[in-house]
């Protein structure tokens, strides 16, 4: 199967309150993990699979992100930037940031939260277009419960859908791995501008059965405060 010529979109425009007093001054997505930004591990992982359209929506500190990465062209990519603070006076929220940014993206996009840590995740083109091909929504990855998240947000059922309501037949809920595939249609219904948050989209289109998911099981660490972030730091790539 021929690879989907897709882009990405890397969500980076929120204020990090957990990551207070780091992000202060610095924006999540450029604090150091293991000697880089972290956003950048998101950039060599898109590059190094063939992604060579991406997107970042800003917001706070935004200026530090336009000028940190550029054009993207050291990695191999083209990045176009969402402005959120610019634009709109702040962060949009997730699904409401996917809308605006929505012109740049095209019908089927990764997307990848600016503040997760999963450098060996692979972002298959061969599953893009197969994804790309169908009518599903969304496509999400989803890791065993963190300390900090016991509950988990999502069931699997024995068709590879997402359960909003329950667990599935391994009796487990998991956590949303902030990696997917997304279709435009998922958010083109929220006016730009407009702040909206993703996960009542996800529990909907679950609800119709339009949402996939898989277990992801390689290194994935969320960096949401600075104790995660020194610990992440502390341990071998």
């Amino acid at each position: 199967m021929s690879a989907a010529p897709i882009a990405a979109m890397i969500l980076a425009a929120g204020r990090g309150e957990r990551m207070r007093p780091l992000s202060d001054r610095t924006p999540k997505p450029l604090l150091a993990v293991h000697g880089k930004p972290l956003i950048e591990w998101h950039l060599e992982a898109l590059a190094r699979d063939g992604v060579r359209r991406v997107v970042i929506n800003t917001a706070w500190l935004e200026s530090q992100i336009v000028d940190a990465l550029g054009d993207g062209s050291r990695w191999g990519v083209e990045i176009r930037y969402s402005q959120e603070g610019r634009d709109h006076g702040g962060a949009l929220e997730t699904a409401g940031g996917i809308a605006k940014a929505l012109p740049l993206l095209g019908d089927v996009f990764w997307l990848v939260s600016g503040d997760v840590y999963a450098p060996a995740f692979r972002y298959d083109s061969a599953l893009a277009a197969r994804f790309a091909a169908g009518e599903r929504l969304a496509h999400l990855w989803l890791v065993p419960n963190p300390p900090f998240h016991p509950r988990g947000d999502f069931g699997i059922d024995a068709e590879g859908l997402g359960l909003a309501d329950g667990a599935g037949p391994d009796g487990q809920r998991w956590t949303y791995a902030n990696l997917a595939l997304c279709r435009a249609t998922l958010c083109a219904h929220i006016a730009p501008g407009t702040c909206a948050a993703l996960g009542p989209l996800l529990y909907a289109g679950m609800r119709e059965r339009r949402i996939g998911a898989e277990i992801y099981r390689g290194r994935w660490e969320n960096v949401g405060t600075p104790e995660q972030l020194a610990a992440l730091n502390a341990t071998s790539r």
